[in-house]
């Protein structure tokens, strides 16, 4: 198991994690120390645990609302594979209909075509 030293609040944690995970875990730790200086810039000394359950709290609100976006675009993305799907079926049901036509009017030309050359051999007769 790695372990990596990371800096927040100006204070070292040495942390363990998996190997090849240690610059994850160190731009983790940058970015949630960045939360807790934005915290300390705005509030002052309000102490070390207050600060860090904010920071916790408002890292949490985030994830929350990148949860909530991502289910909607599943269901976003759910919808439009229906509404493919539904295209897909409309067209199958066009291509029959077209090919029945066709064949319909093939019938109708042969017809057509007997008649006439039933005709022409009665003339020439």
């Amino acid at each position: 198991m790695a372990q990596v030293t990371v800096t927040i609040d100006g204070k070292a944690y040495r942390m363990a994690c998996e190997e090849g995970q240690e610059d994850h875990l160190t731009d983790l730790a940058t970015r949630f120390d960045r939360y807790v200086g934005h915290l300390k810039s705005q509030f002052g000394e309000i102490g070390d645990l207050r600060i860090t359950v904010m920071a916790g709290i408002m890292v949490m609100d985030e994830i929350s609302e990148l949860t909530r976006r991502v289910a909607n675009l599943e269901s976003e993305l759910e919808a439009l594979r229906g509404n493919r799907d539904n295209v897909l079926a409309a067209t199958a049901r066009t291509e029959e209909s077209v090919a029945a036509a066709i064949v319909e009017m093939t019938g109708h030309i042969r017809g057509i075509t007997d008649k006439l050359n039933g005709r022409a051999s009665a003339e020439l007769n």
